[in-house]
This record gives C-alpha cells, structure tokens and sequence, in this order.
C-alpha cells in the first residue's frame, strides 16, 4: 500500500469517526430535550386534569346546593392518569407539590364517596357537602401553589398581594358566586391565609373610627372605649393667676363693717355730736373707701 492510499484511508477513518459521534452526540441532547419536553407537558397535564375535576366538583356541589342534583348518579368519580404517570417514574419534578395534589384527590375522592352514600340512602347531605366544599377550596388553594408558586409550600411561598389570587380564579373561570351563599375567592385567599402563606394587604385590626381616634391622640388611654383622650389634669395654680389677673368691677368692691370705722369721742371742748344711726355709717364708710381706692385700669366708674 502506498503512502498517498494510507494517508486517504486514515483520513477517511477519522471523518467517518467524526461523524458517528456527532451523531450520537445530537441523538442523546435530542432525547434528553424530548424527555423534558415531555415532562413540561405532564405537568401541565397535572394543572389542567386538578383544574378540571375541581371544575366538576363545584358544579356537583352547586347543584346539590340549589336541589337540582338528587341522584348519586350524578357524582363523578375522581380519576387523575397524568398524576399517576408523573409519580410512577423518576422525574426532576418538585415530588412535595405532586404529593399534595394526591393527597387533595384522595381527599376530594372520599368527601365523593360520602355524597353518593347520602344522597343514595336520603340521608342528611348537608355534612357531607360541608365537608366537601372545605376541600375544595383546599385543593384550589394547592392548584393556585402548584400554578404560580411552582409547587411550594404556603410558608415558603412568595408573598403576593391578594388580588393576584382574585385575578387568577378569575382567569381559569372560577367565579365568586359559583356556590350558593359562598364567596369562593374570599375562602380560597383565607385559606392560603390561614396555611401560612404572606398575602398583603393583612385583615384590618381596626374599624375607620377606632384607627382615626387612636391616630388622633397618642397620649390616649389604650383601653378606653376608642381610645378617648385622657382628662387633663387642673391645675389649682393656673386657676388662681387667672383670677387675680381678672379686672374688677364695682360690685367686686369690699363693703367694710360699720365696726370698721373709729368713732368720734365727743370732748369737753367740741359740741355733743348728736346720735347717728349705723346705717348712715355705713353708707358712709363705703363712700370713703371708693374715694380712697385708686381707679383699676380698664374699669370704667
């Protein structure tokens, strides 16, 4: 053999080499990215299978409510292939999120069962129902963690404004007044309230008229009745300059006794003064103290 056919062989090899693991290369990134793909669309498949059977399931309970629904003919039952897929083989999903979407479907699935016992046997249904509308809401709280937390917790969850939630019952057709004398968005935000997730703005602690009287006064007494003002304390000292400082009138003047005034012993020298009544005397002593008395300034005599 040549050099020139060895040099072509042995470059012909090495291209052939090259394009096998190429090959191989692209056929495994394209199974990989199928695989998730294909997981993306399992999960989502898990959203609208949760969103569907809860759908039925308020339908079922509206019409139990309003009287239209009277056999347990009716009552559906619960089945959920795409979870069940999803849980039996290995995925890089959150198992925590999928695990409690089982645990609503087997919860919804009881409350079912017990709805058609009661309504086959026109028994009481009014428990049962309770009992299944309360796990409804749960599991649209759980649908809500799954959809736009990713699966996570309520306490881990991001905190978010109440009107998100609102917003997106809204979107997926869940509507306030789909049971009877029950605000299905209310419950829903109160239960994810109440598993510890952080929704703003919190529950008013106060009515308009307590807030704006404990605004009013921060010297206020806390456990009056809406947080009245305290009694301001009197103060003697103050009341006493106010009234020295008050200007005083003719009527304010002091009228001295007739015992006040020094009477004239007659004398061997001067005349016998004649007798004088007291009332005279009186009349006037009072004329000389307010000849005697300077003006007060401000009073006009």
């Amino acid at each position: 053999m040549s050099n020139t056919t060895f040099e072509t062989f042995l470059v012909s090899g090495l291209l052939v080499l090259i394009a096998a693991i190429g090959f191989l290369a692209w056929a495994a990134w394209r199974w990989v990215d199928r695989e998730r793909d294909m997981e993306k669309l399992a999960l989502s498949g898990v959203t609208y299978e949760l969103r569907l059977n809860l759908k039925r399931m308020l339908s079922e309970l509206a019409g139990i409510a309003n009287g239209t629904l009277r056999s347990e003919i009716d009552i559906i039952p619960i089945v959920h292939p795409q979870l069940d897929s999803l849980l039996s083989r290995p995925n890089e999903a959150d198992r925590k999120g999928l695990t409690m979407i089982r645990g609503n479907y087997n919860e919804l699935s009881a409350y079912k069962a017990s709805l058609r016992a009661a309504l086959q046997t026109q028994g009481d249904i009014s428990l049962p129902a309770n009992a299944a509308v309360e796990a409804a809401i749960g599991s649209l709280a759980s649908l809500y963690l799954w959809e736009e937390h990713k699966g996570r917790a309520p306490e881990d969850a991001q905190s978010t404004r109440s009107w998100s939630v609102r917003d997106w019952m809204k979107a997926n057709s869940f509507h306030a007044d789909l049971l009877p004398g029950l605000h299905l968005r209310d419950q829903v935000v109160e239960r994810l309230r109440q598993d510890g997730m952080t929704l703003t703005p919190k529950p008013l602690t106060y009515t308009a008229s307590e807030y704006y009287a404990k605004l009013y006064d921060r010297k206020a007494d806390p456990n009056a009745a809406f947080w009245k003002r305290k009694a301001k304390p009197v103060v003697e000292k103050a009341a006493e300059d106010v009234e020295d400082t008050t200007p005083q009138t003719e009527t304010d003047v002091p009228v001295e006794p007739a015992s006040a005034v020094p009477e004239v012993e007659p004398t061997s020298t001067q005349p016998e003064q004649p007798s004088v009544d007291p009332v005279d005397q009186s009349v006037e002593a009072t004329e000389t103290a307010e000849t005697d008395k300077p003006q007060t300034p401000g009073v006009v005599h």
